[in-house]
């Protein structure tokens, strides 16, 4: 399964004509009720929200979504089966204590996903430098690693073909599967070290370093639909709170 290492949209979906950092601010107050709400009914609200807008971020093929999503639900289940495996609890209680952290994994991960999706990350940079007053060093520093990260993924195959080629294959033996992709995860991590290195020497040797103020050509605008949206996502965790507690199922001592 390839990773799932796309950054922003291929083309504009709805979900772009929002502003990252009203984004940023969504995911806020969505981390914000999640750690506080340590209940099923809470969680499963929102995810089911969350659900709702990976249209909107264009992602409608289930291939699609399933390419960004693998490594969260993966960890969901990772998470769920600790719980119940090592938890306190047992029986049916320990299930749907595995269930609640497990949606609320994923309710935590969602939005960040749907942020990835449908931004594109200069867009990102300039919002944080703009409306947050985020370092244009930190800020552009970390547009140029994300416009890096894809070439983990060719990296990585590069050099698993390469190695297959010299006769080095685990076959069926899963420990050696398992030895083998650390020590290519090894060889990926010390070639992003050396291009992180010459990447971040040829940024300071173009001023990124000077300390001067840096003018920003594309700009970055906040309208009304932006403030919508951000209220929008205010109202959805109320509903879920209020859902939560008229239920009966309110618990913060998760949290």
């Amino acid at each position: 399964m390839s990773l799932p290492l796309a950054l922003g949209p291929a083309r504009p979906v709805p979900l772009s004509a929002v502003n990252p950092v009203a984004q940023l601010t969504a995911i806020v107050v969505v981390t914000a009720v999640l750690l506080v709400s340590g209940d099923l009914v809470t969680s499963a609200v929102l995810v089911a929200a969350e659900l709702a807008l990976l249209p909107a971020a264009g992602l409608t093929r289930p291939g699609d979504v399933l390419r960004r999503t693998w490594p969260l639900l993966v960890s969901a289940l990772g998470v769920a089966w600790v719980n119940v495996a090592f938890g306190s609890l047992s029986g049916a209680e320990a299930w749907a204590s595995g269930a609640t952290w497990a949606l609320r994994v994923v309710a935590l991960s969602l939005p960040g996903i749907l942020l990835v999706a449908s931004t594109d990350p200069v867009r990102l940079a300039d919002a944080l430098t703009l409306h947050w007053r985020v370092s244009t060093r930190f800020a552009y520093g970390a547009l140029a690693a994300m416009r890096l990260v894809p070439l983990l993924a060719a990296e990585f195959e590069t050099i698993r073909l390469a190695r297959r080629a010299r006769g080095v294959d685990a076959g069926a033996d899963p420990v050696a599967h398992a030895r083998l992709l650390v020590s290519t995860s090894f060889a990926l991590l010390v070639g992003a070290i050396r291009r992180g290195t010459r990447l971040a020497t040829a940024m300071d040797a173009r001023g990124f370093d000077s300390g001067t103020a840096r003018t920003n050509a594309r700009g970055s605008q906040l309208r009304p639909l932006d403030a919508a949206f951000v209220v929008g996502a205010v109202l959805v965790c109320v509903a879920a709170v209020t859902t939560s507690v008229l239920t009966g199922q309110w618990d913060p001592a998760l949290g």
